[in-house]
């Protein structure tokens, strides 16, 4: 598309600006005040303690009852889309950008950057279709003075695959950071090109030292943001980073990497609150989705999850340090051939919490360890020391999970006998063992649970 000038459709008129103020004030009415900053109260042990109405002193009230989003996320997302008019359009062809696959276009990229965020009113940044553009690491900042930048990939966006390139910053490759109402989104790809990272790792060539490599794409302290539509492949360590966001849709991704690419999380979330991941397909070496300490409020909705290490939260506590996480719900996930299904992972040693949490109308296709609970999580090449403290993980529902399991272990809660599981609820659970010929088993050590409805297998 044609570069358009600075002038091109400045008619927003009064009617344009009374708009935008009804959006904030509808984002203000959407989203609690208490989320529009980071939030920082992680000595919040029960943040939501309508979630649950089972405990009282450690007994069982009755059965479960899910708490009410406390958020509208959909509303948010119709809200932020709707801002009228087709405001300033540039395309990074516009800047010197080649798209040949062999150019380095990452400066053309940041001059579109530069130039869309200094637009006022609304503005669109393109990157052609059926062009691939070479890019070296670059960071997209704010604030912003435009009310609402769309970032519309067409086409393929493909990382340098020259290590020397990330000596100033070895853990990111594209960055979004500080801005506020955003939108990624377009049908194109972002491909991480991670081969050469991952036959660099310690976990692929034990000789190597452990090195961080790149996350493809991370959206850092960003508010009010939209990302949806877009193929990720191929990362050089994590494929997707939400890292201290509020207010965030994401939905209708693919993400994938081979089974045997070294902590390739699909879609990574970190410290941050009111998060929606739907409709999505997640193929890759580590979690599908990782939720990791300081989130809270974090939705899933129809996923897809295979190959890879299941849906986690964690890990959580490693080093000693303290972890929250709160607000977490999965409803409606497919899992096929995975390494674990639904998993909360905390080291031992840690402090803090994991809570409110619930994994329902999940589907198991031979998954190994489809319901686990590990407070003894290790991942070093060295035995972990046995520590008596631990992250508390309280209030887990699993609801309605049916499937099979590659493991005679369908269900495992090895909890730390400092800080047992409390409140965990097994509801409608039926998971056999793959190929019929075994019953699967429960493996349950400190963990105080209930069972509702029918479940098997069933802790002794």
């Amino acid at each position: 598309m044609a570069f358009r000038s600075p002038y091109y459709c400045c008619y927003f008129s009064f009617s344009f600006f009374f708009f935008l103020s009804f959006v904030r004030s509808s984002l203000q009415e959407i989203v609690p005040s208490s989320i529009h900053s980071v939030v920082d109260d992680t000595n919040d042990f029960q943040a939501y303690p309508s979630y649950f109405s089972l405990l009282q002193d450690g007994k069982f009230k009755g059965l479960i009852k899910q708490r009410p989003e406390t958020f509208s996320l959909e509303r948010f997302g119709e809200v932020l889309e709707k801002i009228p008019g087709s405001g300033m359009t540039v395309n990074v062809d516009d800047f010197g950008a080649k798209g040949d696959g062999s150019s380095d276009d990452t400066r053309a990229f940041q001059k579109a950057w530069k130039f869309a965020c200094s637009s006022k009113g609304r503005a669109f940044l393109e990157v052609t279709a059926e062009k691939n553009y070479l890019v070296k690491p670059v960071e997209f900042s704010g604030p912003c003075k435009s009310d609402l930048i769309t970032v519309q990939i067409y086409g393929s966006i493909e990382a340098s695959d020259d290590r020397s390139d990330y000596a100033k910053d070895g853990r990111h490759w594209l960055v979004f950071n500080n801005v506020q109402n955003l939108i990624v989104r377009g049908g194109g790809t972002i491909d991480g090109n991670g081969k050469i990272w991952w036959q660099n790792s310690c976990k692929i060539n034990k000789a190597l030292p452990c090195k961080d490599a790149p996350t493809a794409i991370t959206f850092y302290n960003c508010k009010n943001l939209i990302v949806k539509n877009l193929k990720i492949k191929d990362a050089q360590q994590i494929q997707m980073q939400f890292e201290k966001c509020v207010n965030v849709q994401a939905s209708g991704l693919t993400v994938t990497a081979p089974e045997t690419s070294p902590n390739t999380d699909g879609i990574h979330v970190t410290n941050t609150q009111n998060i929606q991941i739907s409709n999505s397909v997640i193929g890759t070496g580590d979690d599908c989705i990782s939720i990791v300490s300081g989130s809270k409020n974090v939705l899933a909705t129809d996923i897809t999850c295979g190959p890879g290490h299941g849906i986690s939260v964690g890990s959580l506590g490693s080093k000693n340090f303290q972890a929250y996480v709160s607000g977490i719900t999965v409803n409606r996930a497919k899992l096929t051939g995975t390494t674990n299904g639904v998993r909360i992972k905390t080291w031992q040693g840690g402090s803090g919490s994991a809570t409110n949490i619930t994994f329902e109308n999940i589907e198991m296709n031979n998954v190994a360890n489809p319901i686990i609970i590990d407070q003894k999580y290790c991942d070093q090449s060295k035995p972990c020391k046995k520590q008596g403290k631990a992250v508390q993980v309280k209030n887990v529902l699993y609801k309605s999970i049916r499937g099979t399991s590659a493991s005679d272990a369908a269900i495992k809660f090895d909890c730390s006998q400092s800080y047992p599981c409390q409140g965990i609820v097994l509801q409608d659970v039926d998971l056999k063992l793959e190929g019929g010929d075994e019953v699967a088993k429960a493996f349950c050590n400190n963990v105080k649970l209930k069972n509702i409805g029918d479940v098997s297998p069933q802790c002794n």
